[in-house]
C-alpha cells in the first residue's frame, strides 16, 4: 500500500496535464501529482523546460506563520563518501554570517546566485536547474511531500539545494532560495537550512523568506535565530508568535522589564498554554526576570514546530510519547539539537542517519559521545561498548557476532535497521575481504554501500559471485563501479525467488536497477516485470531535464517520483527512470548507491 502522503503536487511550466492515470498495477496508488500520468496531454520533449506563467506571491502579505512546518564530483577516497550536511559542510569556512542591521544602500550581497557549497566542495554547478522556470521549480519544491523514503535521493537533493545556484527565470530569487529552505527543513536538514537562509541578507527578506528563516530556526533549536525576523514578522502578521519572540529577543538583549510587558501583549493577543510557558522560559533563561517556568504537557497532543525549537532550545524535557507521533522529520531535528542530553537523541540519530541527514562517521561519534558522558562504568553492553568491540575486538568472529546483535536489535523499526548498517559500516570496512571472514556477507557489503564504501565493497566480489542469488551477489551487481560479479537474466530471477516475500517485486526492482545503471538492455528489464516504455507527464519532464543535462532539476524530479512511506511503494519504473537519467547528468556515483539502497531496503 502506497502513503497518502503522495497523492498531491502541482507543477506549472506547461508540463501539467488535466489527468493522472493509473501507472501501477490497479491496486496501486499512483506516486505521483495530478497531471504527471496522461502522455497525451503533454507538450513533445524539448531541451528546455517550458515557460510558466508569472508566479503569484508565495506568502500574501499578513500571513500567519504556521503551527506545522510542513555533486556531481566523485569521492575520490573512500572517506570522502560520507554523506550528511554536517560532513558536505563542515569542512568548509562558514558562509559570511547574515547582516542583522542595517546596510549602506548597495551594500547587501547578490542574491542573484545563492547558496553554501560550489563544485570545489561537491556541489552542483551554477546552471544546475539551467532553463527551468522558477514558477515550475518553486512548484514542485512547495508541493513535494518530505522526508523521501530513500536516504541517497535525500542526499542528492539536498546537494542541489545547497550548491551556488543562479535564480531561475520567472521568480523572484529570494523567493527561489525561501523554497529551498522550506524544502530542506521538511526534508529534516535542520542544519543545511539554516545555513542556507543565513546566506541572503535581512534586508532582501521577501514575506516567502521570512517564513521560511522562521521555520528553519525552530527546526534548528534557535529561539534567537527569530530576533532578526521580528521586526518585518510583526509588519505582516499580527500573530501572538511575533510579540513572543520579540519578548525571548528582549531577555536575550538584557531587557527583562520590557520583555514582561511584550508577553503581556502577546497574552492580550491569544497567546496561551504550553505555546506560551515555553515562550516565558526562554525568557526566563535570557534575562534577570526572576521567572522560573515548569512546562505541563498533560494536555498537548501535538508537537508543533513553535513548541520543538523552544522546548529543544532550551533543554525541556520534551516527552516520548509526543517525539513517538512526531515524525521522522522532527526525528531528525532532535537528534541535533545541542541543548538535549546525547543520551537521549541515539535513537533519533539513527533515524537521521537513515535519512542521509547524519553519516555514518556522525552517527558512531554521538554513540562514542554518549559513551563518555554515562554515568555508570558498565557500559560494555550499550551500543557504544558493543561497537567498541566490533572495532577492536582480536578475534573475527567475535566482531561479526557482535556487529550481528546490533544490526538484528530495532527488529520492529525498519528505519533504524538501516540506521544500525550506518552505525557499523567503518567497523565492516575494517574486516579482511576472505572467505574466512564471508559468514555475514550479505550484511557487510549493505553496511559499506549504505555508507558509500564502494570500493570496500568490491573486494568482496569474488566471494559474492560464488553466492548467487545473495543479497551480496545483487547489491555488487549495481552499487560496484564496475560490475565483479556475473550479471545474467537467470540470477536475476533467482535472486527474487530466494527472497522470504514479494519474490516478483524484488526480480523487478534489480531489473530495473540494473537497466537504469546500463548494465543490462531495458527490454531484458521490461522482460522481468519493468514497464520501461511506460510514458507520462513526470516521466517525460525527466526525460527533458536529463537531455538538457540539468543536474539540479533531475535531483528534484526524483524526490517527486519517490513520495511514498518506504521503498516497498516505489514502482520498479520509477527506479528504473531515476538511474538513468541521474546518469545522464553525470551522477553515476549516486545513481549507484540509491540502487544498493533499493535492493537492501525493499
Amino acid at each position: 500500500m502506497l502513503s497518502p502522503r503522495a497523492k498531491r503536487l502541482l507543477i506549472v511550466g506547461g508540463l501539467i496535464g488535466a489527468a493522472i492515470p493509473a501507472i501501477a498495477a490497479a491496486t496501486q496508488e499512483s506516486l505521483l501529482p495530478p497531471g504527471f500520468g496522461d502522455p497525451k496531454s503533454q507538450p513533445p520533449v524539448e531541451n528546455k523546460a517550458e515557460p510558466g506563467p508569472t508566479p503569484t506571491p508565495v506568502v500574501p502579505p499578513g500571513f500567519d506563520p504556521p503551527s506545522n512546518a510542513s555533486q556531481p564530483v566523485r569521492p575520490l577516497a573512500p572517506e570522502d563518501t560520507e554523506d550528511s550536511a554536517l560532513r558536505d559542510l563542515e569542512a568548509l569556512p562558514p558562509p559570511p554570517p547574515a547582516r542583522f542591521y542595517d546596510l549602506p544602500a548597495g551594500e547587501a550581497r547578490p542574491t542573484d546566485v545563492v547558496g553554501v557549497i560550489d563544485p570545489a566542495s561537491r556541489g552542483l554547478p551554477a546552471d544546475a536547474f539551467g532553463a527551468a522556470s522558477g514558477a515550475y521549480l518553486g512548484s514542485l519544491m512547495a508541493q513535494l511531500d518530505a522526508p523521501l523514503p530513500s536516504r541517497w535521493v535525500s542526499i542528492t537533493l539536498r546537494r542541489a539545494l545547497i550548491s551556488r545556484v543562479q535564480a531561475p527565470r520567472l521568480a523572484d530569487p529570494v523567493d527561489f532560495v525561501a523554497e529551498r529552505v522550506r524544502l530542506l527543513t521538511r526534508m529534516g536538514e535542520a542544519d543545511a537550512a539554516r545555513m542556507l537562509a543565513q546566506s541572503v541578507d535581512i534586508v532582501n527578506y521577501t514575506p516567502a523568506m521570512v517564513r521560511a528563516a522562521y521555520e528553519a530556526a525552530l527546526a534548528a533549536s534557535d529561539p534567537a535565530g527569530l530576533c532578526p525576523l521580528v521586526e518585518k514578522g510583526r509588519q505582516l502578521s499580527d500573530d501572538a508568535v511575533w510579540p513572543m519572540s520579540e519578548a525571548m529577543c528582549a531577555a536575550m538583549a538584557g531587557e527583562p522589564a520590557r520583555a514582561t510587558t511584550l508577553l503581556d501583549e502577546a497574552r492580550r493577543r491569544g497567546a496561551t498554554g504550553v505555546d506560551l510557558m515555553l515562550a516565558e522560559k526562554v525568557v526566563g533563561a535570557g534575562g534577570d526576570t526572576r521567572r522560573s517556568v515548569s512546562i505541563r504537557w498533560e494536555e498537548v497532543t501535538e508537537l508543533s514546530p513553535w513548541r520543538f525549537g523552544l522546548a529543544s532550545g532550551t533543554g525541556a524535557e520534551i516527552p516520548d510519547r509526543l517525539l513517538g507521533i512526531a515524525g521522522p522529520r522532527m526525528q531528525s531535528w532532535f537528534a541535533r539539537a545541542p541543548m538535549v542530553p546525547v543520551a537521549q537523541r541515539l535513537a533519533a540519530a539513527e533515524i537521521a542517519a537513515a535519512l542521509g541527514i547524519f553519516s555514518a562517521q556522525s552517527l558512531v561519534d554521538a554513540h562514542a559521545l554518549a559513551l563518555d558522558h554515562a554515568e555508570t562504568d558498565n557500559t560494555a553492553e550499550s551500543v557504544a561498548g558493543r561497537l567498541q568491540q566490533a572495532f577492536g575486538a582480536t578475534d573475527m568472529g567475535e566482531r561479526l557476532s557482535v556487529m550481528r546483535a546490533l544490526w538484528d536489535e530495532p527488529a520492529d523499526d525498519r528505519i533504524r535497521r538501516y540506521g544500525r548498517l550506518l552505525l557499523t559500516s567503518n567497523a565492516a570496512a575494517r574486516i579482511p575481504a576472505s572467505d574466512d571472514n564471508s559468514g555475514e556477507l550479505d550484511m557487510l557489503v549493505a553496511a559499506l554501500l549504505a555508507a558509500g564504501m564502494d570500493r570496500e565493497a568490491a573486494a568482496w566480489s569474488a566471494m559474492a559471485d560464488g553466492e548467487a542469488g545473495s543479497l551480496a551477489w545483487a547489491l555488487l551487481a549495481v552499487g560496484a563501479p564496475q560490475p565483479g560479479v556475473g550479471i545474467d537474466e537467470g540470477r536475476i530471477e533467482d535472486w527474487g525467488a530466494l527472497q522470504s516475500a514479494n519474490a516478483s517485486q524484488r526480480t523487478a526492482m534489480l531489473a530495473a536497477a540494473l537497466a537504469g545503471l546500463g548494465r543490462i538492455e531495458p527490454q531484458a528489464a521490461q522482460g522481468l516485470g519493468v514497464a520501461v516504455q511506460r510514458e507520462n507527464g513526470w516521466t517525460q519532464a525527466l526525460d527533458r531535464a536529463a537531455a538538457a543535462r540539468q543536474p539540479g532539476t533531475v535531483a528534484l524530479l526524483a524526490g517527486v517520483g519517490m513520495q511514498t512511506g518506504d521503498w516497498a511503494g516505489v514502482p520498479p519504473d520509477h527506479l528504473f527512470r531515476v538511474l538513468r537519467a541521474l546518469r545522464q547528468v553525470g551522477l553515476d556515483f549516486e545513481a549507484r548507491m540509491i540502487a544498493a539502497e533499493a535492493l537492501t531496503r525493499i
